[in-house]
């Protein structure tokens, strides 16, 4: 281990602008595991194991016991929303897990109540937030933040703190002057500039104290030179965008498989119904311009048809979302996709996923959070691109192509953590295992 890494020690308070169905079922969930004993599944912190040295060495600990991580039993939770419901109101509300699960926690879960959240409606048009700071003017509103971040952390006795962004997406916007420089962003602030939504000024105020901000929605919040120039000056770990749960994860999965094997893809076609908050605000087309960018964006970087036009020149791409209340959070995927092999010969593959997008993004969230306050103990700042597993969308250094192949995102993850741990890289090159008898023979 790096001698220079700081230790896990005392709480770690992790705090979510948005306590909706996602944050709500994050917590709910690590209460039951640590009341309960219920499983972390889908928790590559909790549950995934790690190869160390050669194959015929057999080291495969768990992650958790590889690198020091904040406990589970150390870590504090708050947050802020646009409604006042407490975190047991809002998870039954948001009708994701089991009444039983929620009574067998309701007291812990009930005594974590919202902060009031900013809130600029001209963001996500088909809310209508009531429990918001009433500070005037967006400066105000990070400094706001700013005292909720220290009286929480007074209040609660945090050691360290960790924002996770888990609001909901908000309306497309692109990188302009006020987004350039860290002095151009503050007089932005001072002027509330239209092109700082809410997502930044918590992302400002979490930066500005040293807290990592990881962020779980295709918003631009943290991914601009500006907020990139903060977490340079204070030393904060960031990375983002947009949790990799349902539809995209499985493009992620196959999409590199049928590039392995030098398939063509003529088309793809990918249609969404879900009925929760974040499908109601995505029922705007401001919203959903923000997402569909995200999701599109994945298919070009991983088959990459300007190096192979023979194989993806003439792809066809289409992503549709559309709000239907009777599915709550359970979210139902249809892709449709048109492939040829051999000789041009066409085929097709047919993917249906009644997926649970909650279900996929709370151990996300989990994950993000401890492995951001591992990088800040561990002293690496700046965008965290070997967090690229997580998202749909990753935040990468200037003129620098994202890399959506989960399984090569999975590699940079986990030689991050040898590197960290001062073990060998692992390349899977695998030849030390036949030249070595080869050389004992001569």
């Amino acid at each position: 281990m790096r001698s220079d890494m700081a230790p896990a020690r005392g709480k770690l308070g992790i705090v979510m602008p948005g306590l909706g169905a996602v944050a709500t079922t994050f917590i709910a969930g690590v209460e039951a595991i640590r009341k309960h004993g219920a499983q972390p599944i889908g928790s590559l912190t909790q549950m995934g194991r790690i190869r160390l040295g050669k194959r015929t060495e057999n080291r495969c600990p768990y992650i958790r016991d590889f690198v020091p991580l904040a406990h589970l039993d150390d870590v504090v939770f708050g947050g802020w929303d646009v409604y006042e419901d407490n975190v047991y109101e809002a998870a039954r509300n948001a009708r994701v897990l089991d009444a039983p699960i929620l009574e067998s926690v309701r007291s812990e879960l009930e005594a974590i109540r919202p902060m009031e959240a900013v809130f600029d409606q001209a963001c996500v048009p088909n809310l209508d937030g009531h429990h918001v700071k009433r500070a005037s003017g967006k400066m105000a509103m990070a400094e706001a933040v700013i005292d909720d971040l220290s009286r929480f952390r007074d209040t609660h006795d945090c050691a360290r703190m960790v924002m996770v962004w888990c609001g909901s997406t908000e309306k497309y916007i692109q990188p302009c002057d006020v987004h350039a420089t860290l002095d151009d962003f503050l007089q932005g602030l001072r002027e509330d500039h239209p092109a700082i939504a809410p997502s930044m000024i918590y992302a400002y105020a979490a930066i500005s104290q040293g807290i990592p901000f990881v962020n779980g929605a295709p918003n631009l919040t943290c991914d601009v030179p500006a907020l990139i120039e903060l977490a340079a000056l204070t030393g904060t770990p960031i990375g983002g965008k947009d949790f990799k749960t349902g539809q995209t994860l499985m493009k992620t999965i196959l999409a590199p498989g049928l590039q392995a094997r030098a398939l063509g893809i003529r088309g793809w076609f990918s249609s969404n119904i879900l009925g929760n908050r974040d499908g109601l605000v995505l029922d705007h087309p401001d919203n959903f311009r923000t997402k569909e960018v995200s999701k599109l964006s994945v298919l070009e970087d991983i088959l990459r048809p300007d190096l192979s036009p023979e194989l993806y020149g003439d792809l066809y791409h289409k992503v549709r979302i559309n709000y239907y209340p009777p599915h709550g959070d359970n979210k139902e995927s249809w892709d449709n996709i048109d492939i040829f092999g051999w000789l041009g010969y066409p085929m097709q593959i047919k993917i249906n996923f009644l997926c649970r997008d909650s279900i996929l993004a709370a151990p996300i969230v989990l994950d993000l959070a401890l492995f951001a306050d591992l990088a800040k103990r561990a002293g690496m700042s700046g965008i965290q691109e070997w967090l690229s597993f997580y998202f749909k969308s990753p935040q990468t250094a200037p003129g620098l192509r994202p890399e959506h192949d989960i399984f090569r995102q999975l590699i940079k993850l986990q030689n991050t953590l040898r590197h960290m741990m001062g073990e060998d890289l692992i390349t899977h090159l695998g030849l030390d295992y036949y030249e070595e008898p080869v050389e004992a023979v001569r």
